[in-house]
This record gives C-alpha cells, sequence and structure tokens, in this order.
C-alpha cells in the first residue's frame, strides 16, 4: 500500500508518501480500505517528535481516524463484514491505503454522510463526549465553556452539548470565527484578543460561572478557568498549548468544591474506546440523520499534499476539519 509517513521528526516537509506492507490485523480487527483520513493536532505533535506513539501502535504513519470500507474482518469480528463503510477511531497508521482497527471502535457510516465527511469525526466525537459528558458530567440545562471554538473540537463540543441540552460559551481567535461558533449554536463567542474571558463568563452567567469548561490552553488559562467555574465544577483538561506549568489559587477550588481533571484518549485501552463509540451512536449518531448536527470540513487535501495540510493545521486559520483523501493515491 502507499502511505503518509514521517521520515525524521522535524517540519511538515517530512511527511513523504511511501511503500509500505498492508498492516496485519488481529481476530478482532477490521481491515479498513482509506477513503479518507482526518487530521488532528496530535499528529502534528508526532510529525514533530513531541507525541511518542503508545507502546504497539504504528510509528512513523500518523493518522487517528479514518472512514472506508471495510476489506477484510478478523476471525471473531461479529459485527461487521466485507462492504461495510464504517468511520473510526484508530492509535496510528490512518494516513494510509489500509489500516486496521478493534471491531468495537467502528461506528457506521451516516447515510448522509460522505466518507470524507465521516473522517472528520471519530477523533473529535469521541474526545469530546469522554471528556464532557463522561469525565466532565454536563448535563442536560448545565452550562459548558469550550476554548477553542472554533477548532475540530471546538465544533464537535458545540452541537453535541446544544443538542443534549446544555447552554454553551465559546472563546475564539477572531470576529469571523466568534460568529460562526454562534451559528453553530453557541449562546456566546468571545474573541479571546479583544476581551477577557472571564469577565464575559461572570456577565453572561449573573456572576454564577459555567458548570463545565473544556481546555485544551492550559497555562495562563487555569486560573481563569477557576473563577469561571461555578459551585461544584469541573475542569477538563484535554491538551496544554500554553504550558504545563501554572500557579493556582486553591483555596478557590475548596471554596467552589471544584474538579479538575483530565485525559489522553490515546493509549486507552480497547474496552474504553469501544464503551465511547457505543454511547455515540445510540445517544450523538442520530443528531447526523436528523441533521441536527453538521460535519465542519474546512478543507480537503489529497494525501500527497499532506504537508500542505499540517501547514494549515499550525496556522490556526481553519475552522473545524481539515481531511486527507486517499481515493487513487
Amino acid at each position: 500500500m502507499k502511505a503518509v509517513v514521517i521520515t525524521q521528526p522535524g517540519p511538515p516537509e517530512v511527511l513523504q508518501v511511501a511503500e509500505r506492507p498492508q498492516p496485519e490485523y488481529a481476530p478482532n480487527e477490521v481491515l479498513v480500505k482509506v477513503a479518507a483520513a482526518g487530521i488532528n493536532r496530535p499528529d502534528v505533535s508526532q510529525r514533530k517528535g513531541n507525541y511518542p506513539p503508545p507502546a504497539g501502535a504504528p510509528t512513523e504513519i500518523p493518522g487517528l481516524e479514518v472512514a472506508g470500507i471495510i476489506a477484510q474482518v478478523g476471525a471473531n469480528v461479529t459485527r461487521w463484514k466485507v462492504g461495510d463503510k464504517v468511520c473510526a477511531l484508530v492509535w496510528g497508521g490512518g494516513y494510509a491505503n489500509y489500516c486496521n482497527v478493534p471491531e468495537g471502535q467502528c461506528l457506521p457510516l451516516p447515510d448522509n454522510l460522505t466518507f470524507i465527511e465521516a473522517a472528520s469525526l471519530p477523533e473529535t466525537y469521541f474526545t469530546v463526549w469522554s471528556n464532557v459528558f463522561d469525565r466532565g458530567g454536563l448535563k442536560p440545562g448545565e452550562s459548558l465553556l469550550v476554548h477553542g471554538g472554533s477548532s475540530g473540537i471546538g465544533v464537535a463540543a458545540i452541537q453535541m452539548a446544544k443538542a443534549m441540552g446544555s447552554t454553551v460559551y465559546v472563546t475564539a481567535g477572531s470576529d469571523e470565527k466568534c460568529s460562526f461558533c454562534e451559528s453553530l449554536g453557541a449562546a456566546k463567542a468571545i474573541n479571546y484578543k479583544t476581551e477577557n474571558f472571564t469577565d464575559r463568563i461572570k456577565e453572561l452567567t449573573n456572576n454564577q460561572g459555567v458548570n463545565v469548561i473544556l481546555d485544551m490552553i492550559g497555562g495562563d488559562y487555569t486560573p481563569g478557568n477557576l473563577q469561571s467555574l461555578a459551585d461544584d465544577g469541573r475542569l477538563v483538561m484535554i491538551n496544554m498549548m500554553n504550558g504545563k506549568d501554572v500557579a493556582i489559587d486553591l483555596s478557590v477550588v475548596m471554596r467552589k468544591r471544584l474538579v479538575i481533571t483530565g485525559s489522553m484518549l490515546r493509549s486507552r485501552d480497547i474496552d474504553f474506546k469501544s464503551a465511547i463509540a457505543r454511547s455515540l451512536e445510540k445517544y450523538i449518531w442520530p443528531f447526523f440523520e436528523s441533521g441536527e448536527i453538521k460535519t465542519i470540513v474546512h478543507d480537503i487535501f489529497p494525501a500527497e499534499k499532506a504537508a500542505e495540510a499540517h501547514r494549515l493545521m499550525e496556522s490556526s486559520m481553519h475552522i473545524g476539519k481539515i481531511v486527507l483523501r486517499f481515493e487513487g493515491l
């Protein structure tokens, strides 16, 4: 098969198309002929040498989410058959013509979505479900603040939380991005370059704060996050783009009875990820079929232009997801 490989740690240009053997698949796995693969920030970190894959995962082929057609099924696979259209969360190896996937991490392709659209879903939707609803415990009627509202994670979180009955606030880096987030269902989008999000959240919630914050920024955002939480609020960390070291006022945590938590999804086991897949299929997939949740794909690149796709990701000029197309590679 052909794959996009990391030839050495470095800038986008280190991504090159190369011939590689088709991956082997275990008895509980399927082999997916990949039509499209989503691009995510962990792919960029892995390319730079800053995000080593878990033991056993592909080391030179990045990619955490794919959509395509099942080409082969393992001996113990019960749900899927050759020819089924699926999208799937993988732990690496997605930038290739073929990818092996545990059976439970596959989801059926919604009837009204293309492979390109479906490839934009798994990594972000698995991440949001696990962190906002499972770890963060967001309930209908509660409020959520998402930093990076126009990112792939952000556009998923806005739509998922709104569809499940919550009020959503976001931060974004331009008026254009803020307007887009509000068009998706955010009650208010705060331009972090011109406004202080902590002050705006206090105003918007009558000084009550929000129930859950999903944060991929970390660093100097953390004290403001704690101030922005309501009593018994939950701060969920999924990245630390502004740094991992921060000083916080622990008296705020105690006085407001706050929970600070976080997670990394890639290293979790198959059973954990499969449980998320079942929740998504039950609670979220019907919203795609009804049109209440929409896929947001900013741009599509042929796989041989993966370096250009990574440059766009690093520029943060996109709104929504960036996807690689593999047909005819």
